[in-house]
């Protein structure tokens, strides 16, 4: 990892904030970050889909005709598959979609999606105390001055409701706390801003495990107990409702 200092615009100032070199200097881990989201993807889906076979079908068991002397093929079951109205061969079946990713691979796999942004300048840290009240306009002519691409990702920390209600109307932006940020929202946005009260919550979260199997933080910062994680099998189905 990069020891180099990491600088960012300030969001509404002619400033520059810096950005802690554990989260925004990692190298970037194609397979990784592959897999990771991906897991993530998978936790989010219901896996509800279902259909039912040919001895699920309500309908009769007899045969559309008898078997010899009418001069037609021979036929069995209206069920079939192959019948207009019978059971699906091979359908979907209610299943879960979840498999694990080691926690230690998730943790680098964030610091470098966090890196990517850093990499091309599409990062910017906001000041979470310019925001005392809701101000959707002042957020907006903010992102319009600092011109960053859309869609663009917000992470706050705790306590920072009237941030979340300046930027949660507008187009295109989405608002998510730190702790329930997954790698796959922050590589599928163009735009990251980052809250300077969300840095330490995400340094948390991507820390390295120590030797041993000690976790240097609680639970609760690597979304394991509140629920944030969406690689575990408690999130599936969790902050984004996935298609079946």
């Amino acid at each position: 990892m990069a020891s180099a200092t990491v600088k960012a615009p300030t969001l509404g100032k002619q400033a520059k904030s810096d950005l802690p070199a554990a989260l925004f200097a990692e190298s970037f881990h194609e397979s990784l970050v592959h897999d990771t989201a991906r897991a993530e993807a998978n936790a989010r889906r219901r896996g509800t889909s279902a259909s039912k076979g040919r001895g699920e079908i309500a309908m009769t068991t007899a045969k559309a005709w008898r078997q010899k002397g009418t001069g037609r093929a021979r036929v069995g079951a209206l069920s079939a598959p192959q019948r207009r109205g019978g059971g699906a061969a091979f359908g979907p079946k209610p299943r879960g979609y979840v498999f694990k990713v080691n926690r230690k691979a998730r943790r680098k796999a964030l610091r470098a999606a966090l890196s990517v942004h850093a990499d091309r300048g599409s990062v910017a840290v906001l000041d979470g105390a310019a925001y005392d009240e809701p101000a959707t306009k002042q957020a907006a002519e903010a992102l319009t001055k600092w011109g960053g691409s859309r869609p663009a990702l917000v992470l706050l920390g705790p306590d920072e409701a009237a941030v979340a209600k300046s930027f949660r109307n507008l187009p295109k932006v989405t608002v998510l706390p730190a702790t329930a940020a997954a790698v796959l929202d922050i590589i599928g946005h163009r735009s990251l801003i980052v809250s300077q009260a969300a840095l330490p919550v995400l340094e948390s979260r991507a820390a390295d495990v120590t030797r041993g199997g000690a976790d240097p933080i609680g639970a609760d910062a690597e979304g394991e107990a509140s629920g944030a994680d969406p690689i575990g099998a408690d999130a599936e189905g969790g902050a984004a409702e996935g298609s079946n």
